[in-house]
């Protein structure tokens, strides 16, 4: 096997997004990975209360589920769990490291499950087996060993709040703020720009948002392959007459024509709803440019308005003021059909934002040849958003990481916030702010404490629960430590689940660093290369997965997660474990936490025989969000 992959070439697919295209994708999938007969039980208690959250995406699950509360995503996730393949000990005594990192990550994936606590061997170059208890002591050692600065325990968006509040607490308790996780390379700019312009940093949208909206302003996000059970809600919202103006770089077929799988009806009949009924194709990087323009139209049209107190087509010779811009003349006859004497909710500017007049004389002082230039898109374009803007009562703005994972990412949510409040279009049923999450406990993590920085953290309340003095320095963000392994200055690296090596940039220069770590410590439940690439001392960890039954002394356990518009979720595992080896995440981070820090006032034996002891401590730090 070498680093070229064993993939079948990629076909174009000419089908709608769900589809008889999903079932046969899913039924491939399920059949590739040999998921026991029971899969198909699995899925039925997907997303559901008495069964397990899905570990594909972050969408929220609706207080009444469907049938079938799981996508071709969610389904195909939960296959690539559940495997019948196992990398254990056989597999890593065939294959030396140095030959693995020529393999791609699809096929280092494909081995299927890990299922034994493994430690690099120097002489042979190979993972070997190792007894937890050794695993937890050495690492404990080295971690000793070792300045808190220089340590860097890294989060991936996956790993449930009681786990991540347990990481959290260790790393503090350790003396380190150094907490990367996923969400610095997704959502940053959200947590920063959605602060700074409405007070809150998750977004402010429900469910029953996409229920009540007159239309919804759907911005750089690829629905069909990055949360496709939200396609539920845009085709319902399609059904009710909601209009969906899509501002996208990509014709991405989630967004152009979906054909609901769960619907038999549609399935027999291959009838297609048309997701967007207008689709703007803007630049890379031109986002900005396009919302501009159409704040510049909604605030030049108030303007006239204001002015004449008239229809802003005519002039005072009765003749059109702007002739040539189609999209400004129906436009304006919009308005003057439907009575308006104002375009902008001046009441809801003046009663609960500052700053109007600067934008406004910044967006009237912008050329339509520029924001055409840089956005793609055409003045008349711009305009007709604009007018299917105004026209509704409740715009949802939803947005994506393609504002987010950008140079000028905080710019762009506060562009989307901008046009938002033009029109009062937040605070209200069906007009508000959905920033869509990535993985499905990103959002959650933050809200238990996974931050570098110490002021998003109550570290009074922890000192006082915790009998400790947390450290008050600003930690280090995934992009800080990435310069910090590359400079040498990070020595050991803890990863709870996540591929950091491919999912950060300058790969090259990144492996360079990371194999000069102390020490590297992976949490994982199956093989990529972030494990393969070592350092010194290197421990591959393998954990329960989410889906997997997790008995611990006071029997099987569940945990909980937060979805992209702030609800929490309970989950119980189903399926029986992958290896009778495996530990849970809580009991992997309290093994490491017991062997680096001694004795503490924190009871990580009973929080790990008892989740609801985790929450409950969870609770008392933040009683605010939690009681």
């Amino acid at each position: 096997m070498t680093s070229e992959s064993r993939r079948s070439p990629r076909k174009p697919y000419g089908g709608p997004a769900g589809g008889w295209g999903s079932a046969k994708s899913v039924t491939a999938i399920t059949v590739q990975e040999h998921v026991p007969l029971k899969g198909p039980k699995l899925l039925a208690v997907q997303n559901k209360p008495e069964g397990y959250m899905c570990v594909s995406c972050a969408w929220a699950k609706p207080a009444k589920t469907h049938p079938l509360e799981f996508c071709e995503n969610g389904a195909k996730a939960t296959a690539w769990e559940v495997t019948s393949r196992r990398a254990g000990p056989d597999f890593f005594e065939k294959h030396t490291l140095g030959e693995l990192e020529r393999w791609a990550d699809h096929d280092l994936e494909e081995q299927g499950r890990l299922t034994h606590p493994m430690r690099w061997d120097a002489a042979t170059d190979r993972y070997l087996p190792v007894a937890w208890s050794e695993a937890f002591a050495e690492i404990g050692r080295e971690l000793r060993a070792l300045d808190p600065r220089q340590v860097d325990l890294y989060t991936s968006g996956r790993a449930s709040l009681e786990t991540s509040y347990m990481y959290q607490l260790f790393a503090r308790m350790y003396g380190s703020n150094n907490l990367p996780d996923s969400s610095n390379m997704c959502h940053e700019s959200s947590s920063v720009a959605l602060p700074e312009s409405i007070g809150a940093s998750v977004g402010t949208a429900i469910l029953s948002d996409f229920e009540n909206t007159d239309c919804i302003f759907y911005i750089a996000q690829n629905v069909g392959t990055s949360s496709p059970r939200l396609l539920h809600d845009l085709q319902d919202a399609v059904n009710r007459g909601v209009k969906i103006v899509t501002f996208n770089l990509l014709h991405e077929r989630g967004l152009e024509r979906f054909v609901n799988p769960q619907s038999p009806v549609q399935m027999l009949t291959g009838k297609e709803t048309k997701i967007s009924s207008e689709y703007y194709q803007v630049n890379n990087g031109g986002d900005i440019a396009a919302l501009f323009g159409v704040c510049k139209a909604l605030i030049e049209a108030d303007d006239i308005l204001k002015a004449s107190g008239k229809s802003i087509v005519a002039g005072e010779d009765g003749k059109p003021k702007d002739p040539g811009n189609a999209a400004m003349v129906a436009f304006a006859a919009s308005m003057r059909a439907a009575d308006k004497k104002h375009v902008l909710d001046h009441d809801f500017i003046n009663q609960h934002t500052t700053g109007f007049e600067e934008f406004a004389e910044a967006c009237r002082g912008h050329r339509w040849e520029e924001l055409e230039r840089v956005s793609g898109l055409s003045r008349d374009q711009m305009m007709q958003a604009a007018a299917t803007y105004a026209n509704a009562d409740a715009v949802l703005s939803v947005y994506g990481m393609g504002l987010t994972q950008h140079l000028m990412g905080v710019q762009n949510v506060h562009m989307v916030c901008n046009l938002a409040l033009l029109r009062g279009n937040i605070g209200k049923p069906g007009a508000n702010i959905c920033a869509v999450r990535g993985h499905s406990n990103v959002q959650g993590q933050r809200t238990v404490g996974i931050t570098e920085k110490p002021g998003l953290v109550p570290l009074d309340k922890l000192a006082e629960l915790y009998g400790f003095q947390p450290p008050r320095w600003t930690g280090r963000s995934t992009v800080e430590t990435c310069e910090a392994i590359m400079n040498g200055q990070s020595r050991a690296f803890i990863s709870l689940g996540g591929n950091f090596l491919k999912a950060v940039p300058d790969t090259d220069a990144m492996e360079e660093g990371w194999r000069k770590l102390r020490l590297s410590v992976q949490i994982a439940t199956k093989l990529n290369r972030s494990h393969v690439v070592h350092g010194e001392i290197a421990y591959l960890l393998p954990c329960l997965g989410r889906i997997e039954v997790d008995k611990q002394a006071t029997g099987p356990q569940a945990v909980s997660m937060e979805s992209s518009i702030a609800h929490f979720h309970g989950s119980r595992g189903q399926a029986q474990p992958a290896s009778t080896e495996l530990l849970s995440e809580p009991a992997i981070v309290a093994g490491i936490a017991k062997a680096t820090l001694g004795d503490t006032k924190v009871p990580w034996d009973a929080w790990v025989g008892n989740y609801a002891e985790i929450r409950d401590a969870i609770e008392r730090t933040y009683p605010e969000t939690f009681k």
